[in-house]
């Protein structure tokens, strides 16, 4: 009788785990649901076509570790695993119809229902102070901001974020239909070294390409301009499929979304002022060519 009041059993536990809000040790980690639907239908798919997993992984280029795992949903796919198996597997396209939702998963939580807003957007114009913008980074530049994140980030999730964001920039080159993009980019941030000066030169030449294409256009916000109509910080102004308008503001891992027309409206004005203050496409190319030229 004298023990009784403190013999706990694991379901004890457990239930005093998850009313506290902590995960039972023995749960995986949280991971996002979609992968687990795409291993669901990627392990029917294998089974109706009569192979086991190291089979799998064979006819694809896999190893059986990496299959299982993305059955298991412990791991998303990548688009030349989905490539592969949708032609080893003769999947008539439902693994490449979810690939885009597995790649999103890997953006981090707080971003990912924006980037359903930018799927579905027919025009993007941003304003941003202090990095180069996440659809314009180069792979390299982009590890070396995931790695200098603190917390600190495990390798996992840098290579995921990573990849999430470059599958991401799959916008600038959409062709049904084309998104328009207007990036006003601070001189600062060009001149920020990011990695080191050989990778900053890459990161500056990338931006010059992509610059290039029909729906980009690329302005310089030039230090000398001092004061001006965006200093109350970063913006990112979308007008969707239906007309609508929204814009978002991403700040420390925060993003907030304004849809009331009063203010997008006023974000609107500023952004036109705010494009006006700005080096004109040719005048902006020519300083980021010569800033590369001094690195």
């Amino acid at each position: 009788m004298e023990g009784r009041g403190t013999v706990r059993t694991v379901r004890d536990v457990r239930d005093t785990q998850t009313a506290r809000g902590a995960k039972p040790k023995d749960e995986g980690p949280d991971l996002p649901g979609v992968w687990s639907a795409y291993g669901v239908l990627l392990q029917y798919l294998r089974k109706r076509a009569g192979l086991n997993q190291q089979q799998l992984g064979d006819a694809i280029g896999y190893s059986l570790e990496q299959v299982a795992s993305v059955e298991q949903g412990r791991r998303p796919a990548k688009t030349a695993f989905t490539v592969a198996a949708e032609r080893a597997l003769e999947a008539g396209g439902v693994l490449e119809a979810l690939q885009g939702e597995v790649d999103r998963a890997k953006l981090p939580r707080f971003f990912r229902n924006v980037a359903l807003l930018e799927a579905d957007a027919l025009s993007r114009f941003s304003y941003d102070p202090l990095l180069i913008p996440g659809l314009l980074q180069s792979e390299a530049y982009a590890q070396a901001l995931l790695e200098a994140h603190f917390p600190p980030l495990d390798d996992e999730t840098i290579e995921q974020r990573v990849a999430a964001r470059l599958a991401r920039q799959s916008l600038l080159t959409r062709k049904s239909p084309p998104v328009v993009f207007v990036f006003v980019v601070e001189e600062d941030a060009l001149r920020r070294v990011v990695g080191n000066k050989a990778m900053m030169r890459e990161q500056l030449e990338h931006l010059l390409t992509r610059s290039q294409r029909r729906n980009v256009e690329l302005q310089v916000m030039p230090t000398a301009r001092g004061a001006h109509s965006g200093l109350n910080g970063p913006m990112v102004l979308l007008e969707s499929m239906d007309r609508a308008r929204q814009v978002y503001v991403e700040a420390q891992d925060v993003v907030t979304v304004r849809t009331a027309q009063n203010e997008v409206s006023e974000f609107w004005l500023r952004y036109g002022m705010l494009r006006t203050q700005a080096l004109n496409t040719e005048e902006s190319s020519r300083l980021i060519e010569r800033m590369a030229g001094e690195l």
